[in-house]
């Protein structure tokens, strides 16, 4: 059991990091150009210099709900990490793990929403370039989503235990 509970801890905080590595990195869409390779984040825009992502009016808000959904996952994340120490040491057998699997659950609901908003939304569309194709930051983003829902399945399975 405990070195089950050392393994859902390390694969949670790998999750954690590849949260934030994916939110504020920017390389969600890369493509080419004449010049230099282009690539696209949540944030910027970066050639050989980053600027500020150039967003239509009509994408605006759906990039503004992928930065927050993207945010709102790193905390529930971080969140379900600090719930799961804290009952770890204090709740009785039987009680553990409730919230941090329910937490942890709605972190893999944000996760989802945000990736999906920007696969419908942005895919294949990188400013000034050619041959776009997806970025290490959303292919990050994706295996977040598949850790997020194990650990809280796992989360909810180890409260019996």
């Amino acid at each position: 059991m405990l070195v089950l509970l050392a393994g859902i801890f390390v694969v949670h905080i790998a999750t954690v990091i590849m949260l934030f590595v994916s939110t504020i990195a920017n390389v969600w869409m890369v493509g080419s150009s004449n010049y230099a390779t282009i690539s696209t984040g949540l944030w910027l825009l970066c050639n050989r210099t980053c600027t500020e992502l150039p967003v239509s009016s009509e994408d605006e808000a759906s990039l503004k709900a992928v930065q927050a959904f993207m945010i709102l996952s790193i905390i529930f994340s971080v969140v379900a990490l600090i719930l799961f120490i804290i009952q770890l040491f204090t709740l009785e057998k039987g009680k553990r793990f409730y919230m941090t699997g329910a937490v942890m659950l709605v972190c893999w609901m944000c996760i989802l929403i945000a990736v999906s908003i920007y696969t419908a939304r942005f895919t294949h569309t990188v400013a000034f370039a050619t041959n776009p194709h997806h970025g290490y930051c959303f292919i990050l983003a994706w295996i977040c989503f598949c850790f997020s829902f194990i650990i809280g399945i796992l989360y909810l399975v180890l409260r019996k235990k």
